[in-house]
């Protein structure tokens, strides 16, 4: 029996609390447990600590919906039919609220999902908060005020940044306040016998773009953050398809002055995170709930920080496709380890069912790594694959259509870009990525055995047709929302005067 803040008491059980923290767009070198000197997470750092890290984990799609949607169904996103964020989710597929719902442990989200179409609990019980966008493409986008277009990969997500707020950082105040008054609820209710234990995720907008920060913490880092490393392609070797992106983007001759300040931004938004994430900890340790609960973090995907020239996410650059990911459960998981293991989304989504008790996904492709978890001597297959794929209308207007995909096996990460030429990084011997070793004769046998993988059950044109097929029904969809305007659900009303800048950069 743990004694909470009230004086009552939270019962053991053999199985765990579930809180699963996600966040959006964190780079999993940005905080103090990975090494980064400049970065301030106390919180994360602590629940590092006191967990496990999973230093090579990856997301099924550097990007927001595919990535979540795969994440919540253990299914790559070939296989879920969801490569964009305009895409719908099946209801009909199973996902991992689901199966926590079916071992009786009713989940609640409060927060993030980032999904689309008139299914916006998939599988969870009870949703809070919820998100700040319409559930249907082709309603009229929620108003930024001044930060207008700041949130998506253009130009002026970097031209206005700096110091002021984004309703993105109101949000998640918000968002935590519900967390911590579901905690709250969930301690009264075991400690009173209604309840056995809880599953909650707690769905985070932050760090993800704008570029701004509150002043007090843009000011900390802005004297401070330096330029990107490496800052851009190498001389005569930009890969063709990155080329095209950062022209289409707008972000081919970005000054080391906006670099600085959206840097600056960042690691403030980081900070934010942090604290928030630790009012969240500290209120599971005071209600005497920590030691029996499997906390969990992660993000959806990366963000580049204008590594190799670029932002955002939508490549498959460490810096963009890793995230970061610490699971904590005292009295089963050691304490303080790092595992080197190459796991995915996907996998944790297995992993999570395993340890609540609950029914594994039917025809998932994540597998459980909890054994590995537990002993850094377990099997392992060392695999994980991500893609990024689109057609030919696309709402950031790169040329053509782009079937990518990524494999990430052992030391080596084959990029597959269907219609450009490969890269494949030895990522012991350069983890920064500056060197590409497909054109190289000594690692012909490499390419061809990761190519072979990376196509085993992919096809890039049947996934190109897929695709294309939708574009007629999303078209129509988006006509019909146009029209008929209609409710959506869960909804955060995001207000324009949320969003401001304290200074118009120059």
């Amino acid at each position: 029996m743990q004694a909470g803040i009230w004086g009552f008491s939270c019962r053991m059980t053999d199985q765990p609390n579930l809180l699963f923290i996600f966040s959006d767009q964190h780079s999993a070198r940005v905080a103090g447990y990975s090494g980064d000197p400049l970065a301030e997470t106390p919180n994360l750092d602590k629940l590092a600590a006191g967990g496990v890290v999973f230093d090579n984990a990856y997301c099924s799609s550097p990007i927001c919906t595919p990535s979540r949607m795969s994440a919540m169904t253990a299914r790559h996103p070939y296989r879920n039919r969801v490569w964009g964020n305009q895409d719908i989710l099946h209801s009909g597929i199973p996902t991992f609220a689901h199966a926590l719902g079916a071992a009786g442990l009713d989940p609640v989200l409060v927060g993030r999902l980032h999904s689309v179409g008139p299914d916006q609990l998939l599988g969870y019980a009870r949703r809070e908060v919820g998100d700040h966008h319409a559930n249907w493409s082709g309603v009229a986008r929620v108003d930024m005020g001044p930060l207008q277009g700041t949130a998506s990969p253009d130009r002026r997500s970097l031209l206005n940044s700096g110091s002021g707020q984004s309703a993105y950082e109101v949000k998640d105040e918000d968002v935590i306040e519900a967390t911590l008054l579901e905690l709250d609820q969930f301690a009264v209710e075991i400690a009173q016998g209604t309840r056995q234990r809880f599953a909650m995720t707690c769905g985070l907008m932050l760090p993800h773009a704008p570029f701004v920060a509150r002043a007090d913490d843009f000011k900390r880092f802005e004297d401070r953050v330096g330029l990107a490393h490496p800052r851009g392609p190498q001389s005569g070797h930009e890969h063709p398809w990155l080329a095209q992106w950062r022209e289409k983007c707008g972000i081919t001759d970005v000054s080391e002055a906006e670099e600085k300040r959206a840097r600056a931004a960042y690691y403030g938004l980081v900070a934010s995170m942090d604290r928030a994430i630790g009012k969240v900890l500290d209120r599971l340790e005071a209600l005497g709930l920590a030691d029996n609960t499997l906390v969990v973090y992660a993000s959806d995907h990366g963000e580049q920080l204008g590594a190799h020239g670029m932002w955002w996410k939508h490549t498959f650059y460490e810096d963009s496709v890793k995230v970061p990911m610490i699971l904590r459960w005292p009295g089963t998981l050691p304490a303080g380890e790092r595992r080197q293991q190459v796991v995915n989304l996907i996998d944790l989504t297995a992993t999570m069912l395993e340890a609540a008790g609950a029914p594994a996904l039917p025809n998932a492709d994540g597998i459980s790594f909890l054994n590995v978890a537990r002993s850094a001597d377990a099997p392992w297959i060392d695999c994980a694959f991500s893609e990024y794929c689109h057609g030919s209308r696309f709402d950031w207007g790169i040329a053509g259509t782009s079937q990518n995909r990524m494999i990430r096996q052992g030391r080596y990460k084959l990029i597959h870009y269907h219609g450009f030429p490969s890269q494949l990084f030895d990522l012991e011997e350069d983890p920064l990525e500056e060197f590409d070793l497909a054109g190289d004769s000594a690692h012909a046998s490499i390419v061809k055995q990761l190519t072979e993988a990376v196509l085993r059950g992919w096809d890039p044109d049947a996934v190109r047709a897929q695709i294309e097929e939708t574009l007629e029904a999303k078209a129509l969809l988006q006509k019909w929302a146009q029209q008929v305007n209609p409710p959506s659900a869960y909804m955060w009303q995001m207000q324009s005067d949320h969003n401001w800048l304290d200074a118009k950069p120059e």
